[in-house]
């Protein structure tokens, strides 16, 4: 397991690194202003759906089902036809109805600032069927114990979005945008021919075949399937699902205001996924298994060395960023476009962010439990609870602080997503296994 979390980690590291590389670009380039504004907000959706898809619902839908299925290529067959199908029909009424669908995810957003970001919205969302399509194939690659092909392939879009901006280089901010938005598409069609690689060098491509038979035959374990991932998008998303609200609230800000907060989360996001997120891909096919095979004392050790594990890396993580707040942001944004102001406020934001880094990361690793005992319906419920907080911590503290007030109520959004899901997992098992140790 150490050695899968270090793969993931290795691979997640390289993809942020490069990440932050290109976001240095796009704040140089951009700066924070309306067209980095009206870019963030139309990546911000299919972002969302990459981070429930790769980092949660899917994968933890999927594996068990698929674990216990006894025809695997009739299932994954199945499962991929009907969902892809879904998202491109989807992509297609984006496309169609691109301004509607962005005045609803940035309702601050003016007549003119729509008619900008919604071209870019329709465009950014064909990036969804694309990271499903690498989603579902990394799933299997995981499930067969290899991981380094989707902890890397990130890096792919990363490098997509550089190139992006270099050939942009020169060019009016509107055309900065269209480059960066094309770069995303083309991203996650390298990331697909790399999972499809990997899993033909595998042999595994016989879990695919597109025959008619397979794709129309209906099946108890597509619908036991269903029934646990829909639930499971809520359920393993709310620290993302937040951040989108964040970014809602504050196309009523002032300008800028979106930007700070994608930079500050960029930042907060990155020992989120190195540690927390690495730990969970690779401990989730692990804890499913054992206690699918009833072995929960093998379960709950690699429950308890993980949650040791993640708590200290998380605390000194967000200390660090908490105290050099302003060296981080001045180091990685403040030149060309982005200028002092932008540090002071991004800078801010980043400390309120960081407060909610331990409790986020922690809440991850136990609602895995809490998907190995199929208890879906239960995380999806803690998750919806969560997000009402969110809200009305939002609309509370948007007035009084602005942006700094949204990113503070994200993170009391993750200390009461802890403490449910803590509340769910027993806190007398919670002292007497993990704590204590209790054998």
């Amino acid at each position: 397991m150490i050695k899968h979390i270090f793969t993931n980690s290795a691979g997640i590291l390289v993809s942020r690194i490069l990440g932050f590389i290109r976001d240095m670009m796009t704040a140089t380039i951009l700066g924070a202003n309306i067209y980095s504004d009206i870019f963030f907000i139309a990546f911000k959706i299919p972002n969302l759906f990459r981070t429930v898809f790769a980092e949660g619902a899917f994968t933890q839908a999927f594996i068990p089902a698929f674990s216990r299925s006894t025809h695997k290529t009739r299932f994954t067959t199945i499962i991929f036809t009907q969902l892809i199908f879904i998202l491109i029909l989807l992509s297609l009424l984006v496309t169609l109805f691109a301004k509607g669908i962005t005045a609803a995810i940035a309702f601050g957003f003016d007549e003119a600032t729509l008619d900008l970001a919604a071209p870019l919205v329709a465009i950014n969302f064909y990036y969804l069927p694309l990271i499903f399509s690498v989603t579902f194939l990394g799933a299997i690659l995981q499930y067969k114990n290899h991981f380094a092909t989707t902890a890397y392939s990130t890096a792919l879009l990363n490098i997509s979005m550089i190139i992006s901006l270099l050939l942009a280089q020169g060019l009016e901010a509107h055309s900065v945008v269209y480059y960066l938005s094309f770069g995303v598409i083309a991203g996650g069609v390298l990331q697909l021919i790399a999972h499809l690689y990997s899993l033909r060098k595998r042999k595994l491509d016989k879990y695919f075949a597109f025959k008619q038979q397979l794709i129309t035959t209906k099946s108890k374990l597509t619908q036991g399937f269903y029934k646990t991932f829909f639930p499971a998008i809520l359920g393993s998303s709310t620290a993302h699902i937040a951040a989108f609200i964040d970014t809602a609230l504050a196309s009523f800000l002032v300008t800028g205001s979106i930007s700070y907060l994608y930079y500050a989360n960029r930042i907060f996001q990155l020992p989120l996924a190195l540690f927390a997120i690495a730990t969970s891909i690779a401990l989730f096919p692990s804890i499913a298994k054992a206690i699918k095979n009833n072995n929960r004392f093998r379960a709950l050790q690699m429950l308890r060395k993980a949650f040791w594990f993640l708590l200290g890396l998380l605390f000194v993580s967000a200390t660090i960023g908490i105290v050099f707040n302003n060296e981080i942001i001045w180091l990685l944004f403040e030149r060309g476009a982005f200028n002092e102001n932008d540090t002071k406020q991004t800078a801010i934001i980043l400390a309120m962010y960081l407060i909610g880094l331990v409790p986020f990361g922690l809440a991850k690793i136990f609602s895995l439990w809490l998907y190995s005992e199929q208890k879906q319906i239960i995380t999806a419920k803690i998750s919806a609870k969560s997000l009402v907080f969110n809200i009305i911590f939002s609309l509370i503290l948007i007035a009084p602080f602005g942006a700094a007030g949204l990113a503070f109520s994200s993170t009391m959004t993750g200390f009461v997503l802890f403490f449910l899901t803590i509340k769910e997992f027993g806190f007398r098992y919670f002292y007497d296994e993990i704590l204590k140790g209790k054998k």
